[in-house]
């Protein structure tokens, strides 16, 4: 494909093969066909324009991209693509504490923008396990969640306006500063989520929260994930919010002790982590602990920032512990909360039929599981039977009235699948109104829809 137009977009741009290589995948383990033909490094929200206006004109397709740390094939890019590679867009512009409110461009650090809005007693509240990595616009583009969101929600509940650069080149403004405002139709939520198919997202207003006055961490092990998984069930109709509720199977604690050396899996089979906050932290950690000592086998509650951080610790290294066993599949499921204990019973039953092995965590507060398929990574391809298990854990999923993914979004991966959820009639909805966004199709295409 001819790239020649980037010499007129006064844009810095790669064409080494490296450079090209080391953009071409995300985390996901889908390998695109190909390497993109060119990098594009936009430094500003009018770089990026004259690089998207010129696209749309050659009819060139470009893959926006953050740190590359997607888990759904949404920021792989192959042959003939323009990767839009927005991380040196880092500047987070304002931090208000009267409005508690943050002003960021989408190459920040979600990690960073938390510690800047650390510095006025407050934080950004979305808290995926990639937070040290991930970018605020990757977490925009896949309406990204995380630990925190039994209680806070997840980034679209963050986000009170964009900056969004269409495919034609043309800068919008979406939402607003305030915390209330319903003018028009609702833009800035259609744009999170988006995967990049609808526009490129070049600055955020994002809603910061108060850090709590006190927490309080709880850590019960049980017999096994089904009963862990009903012991959450309950804690909802305790009337407590936890702001973290975090599930994982035997598989994982033996996966993340092998790495890390430590001793999980011989206190239980099974591990939930709650935490609450808030002034009330203490209080409600009770009647967390009183629920939960119904049918764990052990429960611990500390107000130790350190040993609630150990704890947590050991749930965001259980993907890179995993990963030094073989290559992972990382799906991303979400049920109704009452129905999480089928959906761990039904994950079991899967990998067993398939002979696929699967570590499964939760945000058990919001019933959103992350079922992570491993195969040999010595392989040139997914195994059938992997595919197969991954289709029936889709199933599965619709089947207890919940969704094909939570927070990671469709990528490439799970478009296949779409319709079984949206429904033929909603599906055509949607590509319509890409095509409405982008005409020519140059948006990322292939994804999401």
């Amino acid at each position: 494909m001819d790239i020649g137009w980037l010499s007129g977009a006064g844009v810095a741009w790669s064409t080494d093969p490296a450079v090209r290589e080391a953009h071409r995948a995300d985390r996901s383990g889908w390998p695109p066909d190909g390497r993109p033909a060119a990098v594009v490094f936009p430094q500003d929200a009018a770089e990026v324009q004259r690089v998207l206006r010129l696209a749309d004109a050659h009819r060139t397709p470009v893959v926006p991209r953050g740190a590359g740390t997607g888990l759904s094939g949404a920021a792989a890019a192959g042959a003939g693509a323009v990767v839009l590679d927005l991380t040196r867009m880092n500047r987070i512009v304002s931090v208000s504490p009267v409005d508690a409110v943050a002003v960021a461009e989408p190459g920040v650090l979600t990690a960073d923008l938390d510690a800047a809005a650390g510095a006025h007693g407050l934080r950004y509240a979305p808290d995926p396990a990639s937070v040290a990595i991930s970018t605020i616009g990757g977490n925009i583009a896949t309406n990204a969640g995380g630990l925190r969101c039994a209680k806070y929600g997840v980034t679209r509940d963050s986000v009170l306006g964009l900056d969004v650069v269409l495919a034609d080149g043309r800068l919008i403004s979406t939402g607003r500063a305030t915390l209330k405002g319903v003018a028009g139709y609702d833009l800035t939520g259609l744009f999170v989520g988006s995967e990049g198919t609808l526009g490129v997202v070049v600055r955020a207003t994002l809603r910061l929260r108060p850090i709590p006055l006190a927490t309080a961490t709880t850590a019960a092990f049980f017999a096994d994930v089904e009963t862990a998984a009903a012991a959450v069930a309950e804690l909802s109709t305790s009337r407590v919010q936890p702001a973290v509720a975090e599930l994982m199977d035997e598989a994982n604690l033996r996966a993340v002790d092998a790495a890390q050396g430590s001793d999980l899996a011989a206190r239980g089979s099974a591990l939930l982590i709650v935490q609450t906050d808030g002034a009330g932290a203490e209080a409600e950690a009770a009647v967390v602990t009183a629920v939960l000592a119904r049918t764990a086998t052990s429960v611990r509650t500390t107000t130790d920032p350190a040993e609630a951080a150990e704890l947590l610790a050991a749930r965001r290294l259980s993907l890179p512990s995993i990963e030094r066993i073989g290559r992972p599949l990382i799906e991303d499921i979400a049920v109704p909360r009452a129905r999480l204990a089928e959906a761990f019973r039904g994950i079991a039953a899967i990998s067993a039929r398939h002979g696929v092995p699967v570590f499964t965590v939760a945000h058990a507060g919001d019933g959103n599981l992350h079922p992570v398929l491993v195969v040999d990574p010595a392989l040139p391809e997914v195994p059938a039977a992997a595919w197969r298990a991954a289709d029936e854990i889709f199933e599965l999923a619709l089947r207890l009235g919940g969704t094909l993914t939570g927070e990671h979004g469709v990528g490439t991966l799970k478009r296949r699948w779409l319709t079984r959820e949206l429904g033929a009639d909603n599906h055509e909805l949607q590509r319509g109104i890409k095509a409405l966004f982008d005409p020519h199709g140059i948006l990322n295409p292939g994804k999401a829809i």
